[in-house]
C-alpha cells in the first residue's frame, strides 16, 4: 500500500547522502519533495502542511547542526514525525472490571466489519479470553450466516437469535447478548452492527441506539484503508453521530495509496488500534505506529517478524532441529521440510521478506517470488523413502529419476534441491562447530552452539594413511604441517579465516548486496 510513498521518500533521501552539511536550499528542496510524496499518497492536506512544517522546523534548528551525519538525522526526524501522525504509540483494548467487556464495531457497508469480528474474536481467544460474537447486522443479506461461518472458522461462538435479511430488531439482539454472555460466562462480547453504502440518518440512529442499549467499553470504527480521503470524512461523521474510541484499518494489504492510514488518526484524534492486512483470520494484529513508520521508510519491521515467528514455530522442535544440525548429527530432509512448512505458516514469502530492512529496493524481485516453490519441495521430499530423506547422499541417478517422476518435477529440480540442502547443512554445521562463515574474517561461530573443548573427541594419528585421489576430499582431510601456529586470539583467527572463500553463488550475492 505504501510502495509509492516509500519510493518517493527513498529517492529524496538518496539525494542527501554524502553531504557533510545541508544548506537551507537542501532543506527546502527536501521539504518540497516530502510534501509532494505525501500529497501523491492522498494524505489529508492539513496533515501534510503540519507534517512538513514540523520536519522543516526541526531540520533548520540546532538539532541538525549538531548531528554527525545530517542526512541520517533528516531520516530520523521524518521517522519520528511519521510516528506522531500515526498516533504516537500503540493503544491496548480497555477491559471492563466486571465482565463482560463489550466491543461494538461500527462502519460503512463493505468496510469488512463482519470478517474483522471473526479476526478480533480469534485474536482475543489466543490472548486467553472467551469472546462471543453478536449478529446485530440484520439488514444486509446473509450477514448473519456470514458471521456464523467466520465464527466457526475462528472457533468463537456466535449469538444469532434472529435470521436477519431484514427480519428482527438489532437493538433487542444486542441487549439480549449481554445477558447471554453473563449466563454462559463469556468475558468479551463483540457486536457486529449494520452499515450502509454511505452515511445517513437511519444508520447513525441505529448505531446510536445499539450503543445506548449495550453501553460498550470500546467502540471501534472499521474503515477500508483503500478508500482514500473519503475515509477521513466518514470517520468525522461517525465521530459526531455515534462517537468511537479507536480505529481499525482493514484491507491494509491493498494497492491503494494509503493516505487514510496516515491521515485518520491525526484528523479524528482517535488512535489506530488494529490493522487487518490480509484475508486470513490471523492477518490481524495491534497497530504499532513506530513499526508502520519504519516500514514506510524501508527500515523493516523486525519486531513484528519476530512475534510472528514466535507464534508459528514450535520452540521445542526448533531447538531439537538446531541441536541436531549444529552437533553434526543427521539433519535430514524431513527436518528441513518441517522448518520450511513452519516458515510458510507465517504468511507469503513476499510478506515476510517485506519486513526485512532494505527490501524496498528489491520490490520487483520479491513480487516475482513463486510461492509454489514450497509445494514443489514438498512433492519432491514426499516422493522419497524415509531412508532417502534421512540420508540424501544415497540418491543415485535411478533414485533421482524415480523421485522426479513421482513428484511431477524434473531430475534437475531434484538435483537442485539436494545440492542446496547439502551446501546449507555443511555451512550451518561449520558455524555450529565454531568455524564461522568462510571468507568473512571476524565472523566466529555461533555462541553456545559449539561443543565445549573438554568434550571434543581426540583424533588419533594414523600411520601410513593413503592420499585420496579426489581433490576435494584430499583438501578436506589434509593435515596442517608440523609447527603450524594455531590461532589463539581474535587477530590470529581473522588472519587464518581470511584464506577461506565463500562458494561462488553466495559470494556473488553478498557482493551485490554490498554494492547497494
Amino acid at each position: 500500500m505504501f510502495d509509492t510513498l516509500q519510493d518517493r521518500l527513498q529517492a529524496t533521501f538518496r539525494n542527501l547522502r554524502g553531504k557533510a552539511r545541508l544548506t537551507d536550499a537542501d532543506i527546502d528542496a527536501t521539504a518540497r519533495e516530502i510534501r509532494l510524496a505525501l500529497l501523491e499518497a492522498d494524505v489529508n492536506l492539513a496533515v501534510v502542511k503540519e507534517f512538513v512544517a514540523a520536519v522543516k522546523a526541526r531540520a533548520t534548528g540546532a538539532e541538525l547542526n549538531q548531528a554527525l551525519n545530517p542526512s541520517q538525522q533528516i531520516v530520523k526526524i521524518v521517522n519520528e514525525e511519521l510516528v506522531e501522525i500515526l498516533g504516537g504509540q500503540a493503544r491496548q483494548l480497555r477491559f471492563a472490571k466486571n465482565p463482560p467487556t463489550v466491543i461494538m464495531l461500527a462502519g460503512l457497508q463493505g468496510s469488512g466489519k463482519t470478517t474483522l469480528a471473526g479476526k478480533l474474536g480469534l485474536w482475543l481467544r489466543e490472548q486467553g479470553h472467551t469472546p462471543m460474537l453478536v449478529a446485530a447486522d440484520l439488514q444486509r443479506p446473509n450477514a448473519v450466516n456470514q458471521l456464523q461461518v467466520v465464527g466457526g472458522r475462528a472457533g468463537v461462538p456466535v449469538f444469532a437469535p434472529e435470521p436477519g435479511n431484514g427480519i428482527g430488531d438489532p437493538v433487542s439482539v444486542a441487549r439480549a447478548s449481554i445477558e447471554e454472555a453473563r449466563r454462559k460466562y463469556y468475558d468479551t462480547v463483540i457486536v457486529d452492527t449494520a452499515g450502509r453504502l454511505g452515511v445517513d440518518a437511519e444508520l447513525m440512529q441505529q448505531a446510536a441506539d445499539i450503543r445506548d442499549a449495550v453501553n460498550p467499553d470500546e467502540i471501534l470504527f472499521v474503515v477500508d484503508a483503500m478508500i482514500g480521503q473519503d475515509a477521513v470524512n466518514t470517520a468525522n461523521a461517525f465521530a459526531e453521530g455515534v462517537g468511537f474510541d479507536g480505529v481499525v484499518l482493514s484491507k491494509l494489504d491493498g494497492d491503494a495509496r494509503g493516505g487514510a492510514a496516515l491521515s485518520i488518526a491525526k484528523v479524528t484524534g482517535r488512535p489506530i488500534m488494529f490493522a487487518s492486512n490480509g484475508e486470513a483470520l490471523r492477518d490481524f494484529d495491534l497497530f504499532h505506529p513506530d513499526r508502520m513508520a519504519s516500514r514506510i521508510l524501508d527500515m523493516g519491521d523486525i519486531l513484528t517478524l519476530i512475534e510472528q515467528a514466535e507464534k508459528t514455530f514450535d520452540a521445542e522442535e526448533s531447538r531439537k532441529a538446531a541441536e541436531k544440525l549444529m552437533a553434526g548429527k543427521e539433519f535430514g530432509l524431513d527436518d528441513f521440510l518441517g522448518q520450511m512448512q513452519a516458515v510458510r505458516k507465517m504468511g507469503p514469502m513476499s510478506k515476510i521478506l517485506g519486513m526485512m530492512p532494505g527490501m524496498g529496493q528489491m520490490k520487483d524481485a520479491i513480487a516475482n517470488i513463486d510461492e509454489r516453490e514450497i509445494d514443489r519441495i514438498e512433492a519432491i521430499i514426499y516422493s522419497m523413502t524415509p531412508a532417502e530423506r534421512q540420508r540424501p547422499d544415497i540418491l543415485n541417478g535411478s533414485r533421482r529419476a524415480r523421485i522426479a517422476a513421482g513428484s511431477g518435477t524434473s531430475v534437475q529440480d531434484v538435483n537442485g534441491l539436494v545440492n542446496r540442502f547439502t551446501e546449507t547443512r555443511k555451512l550451518m554445521q561449520q558455524m555450529g562447530r565454531g568455524g564461522g562463515i568462510p571468507g568473512m574474517p571476524g565472523m566466529g561461530g555461533m555462541p553456545g552452539m559449539g561443543r565445549p573443548a573438554k568434550q571434543q573427541p581426540k583424533k588419533k594419528a594414523k600411520k601410513g594413511k593413503g592420499v585420496s585421489g579426489n581433490p576435494a576430499r584430499r583438501a578436506g582431510t589434509q593435515q596442517a604441517p608440523a609447527g603450524t601456529p594455531v590461532p589463539t586470539n581474535e587477530a590470529d583467527l581473522q588472519s587464518a579465516m581470511a584464506d577461506f572463500q565463500l562458494p561462488p553463488e553466495l559470494q556473488k550475492m553478498l557482493n551485490q548486496q554490498n554494492k547497494r
